[in-house]
């Protein structure tokens, strides 16, 4: 039976670039680095140089900041919990699985994909190791995807983790996501989510220009690449909403050293309300709720 080709499957394209990226940072390893994302990679380079000139960030810089909240969040919640189980949705080339295998042997570290993308995924990662586990697949919007959930032992806590994922659907869609992961997930001791969120960028002079840089995204992915939300409190409500009972938002400017923020601007004063928009372009968002005891 042929699976169904899924309308979101020209997302994808962005993670050869993402691959490449995260390669040249230092972070990943020469396998998930394809010629796609390289010359995708020299395509936008100049336009990258002059956003972190003059809007303070790029977006190669805000892959940096994501990226890192997520791996320091992931490692918090696998010293608290040495028997977590992970799934990375729509991991696309993310280095991440294979540098927390190494790091974390006894982890049970799972990742999901459409079938294309997961079938390049698993032949770079079983380079590395022929022991990796296959790419699962699924299209996350399908009953597929609460199949995936069975792979799991609810007994022990679960983290569903994407990235650069959820900018790509409209409200309507992001909601279906959520409740989904909750209604999944909801045998499971502890459930959590990771996820990036690119926020509307009102706090930025060059607002209208970053506004129109995703038009092009959006035409170029044909998805409803959007911003959403403008405080962190708009977010933790629509989480809420969805099934969530904890909810945080970490921006860069409070969560990250200054060397560590990707941007060039070393006079940037650190942030300190959470519950307002810092100016950052990219958040992460720690999202978890607790088995309900009878």
């Amino acid at each position: 039976m042929t699976q169904d080709l899924s309308e979101h499957r020209h997302i994808s394209f962005t993670a050869h670039y993402t691959g490449y990226i995260w390669y040249s940072m230092g972070i990943s390893n020469p396998v998930f680095a394809t010629s796609k994302g390289k010359f995708l990679a020299k395509l936008v380079h100049p336009l990258e140089s002059w956003a972190e000139k003059h809007v303070g960030g790029s977006m190669r810089t805000t892959l940096k900041q994501r990226h890192t909240l997520i791996d320091r969040q992931l490692s918090q919640l696998i010293q608290l919990h040495p028997n977590l189980q992970i799934l990375e949705i729509a991991c696309g080339l993310s280095p991440r699985s294979w540098n927390f295998r190494q790091k974390y042997s006894q982890i049970d570290y799972r990742e999901l994909d459409l079938p294309d993308m997961a079938k390049i995924k698993t032949e770079a990662l079983q380079k590395l190791d022929q022991t990796a586990p296959e790419v699962l697949t699924a299209d996350i919007f399908s009953q597929d995807f609460e199949q995936i959930f069975q792979v799991f032992d609810p007994k022990r806590p679960l983290v569903i983790i994407s990235e650069g994922l959820i900018n790509y659907f409209d409200k309507t869609l992001l909601n279906r996501l959520l409740q989904g992961i909750t209604e999944y997930g909801q045998d499971f001791e502890q459930l959590h989510y990771l996820t990036d969120i690119y926020p509307e960028p009102v706090k930025n002079r060059l607002a209208n220009f970053i506004w129109t840089s995703s038009k092009l995204l959006k035409f170029m992915s044909r998805s409803a690449f959007s911003f959403h939300f403008i405080s962190p409190l708009e977010i933790q409500t629509f989480f809420s909403n969805a099934g969530f009972n904890q909810i945080d938002v970490l921006q860069p400017l409070n969560h990250l050293p200054q060397a560590e923020q990707g941007n060039k601007h070393s006079n940037v004063i650190p942030f300190q309300n959470p519950d307002e928009h810092g100016g950052d372009l990219v958040w992460v968002i720690h999202a978890s709720t607790k088995k309900q005891r009878s």
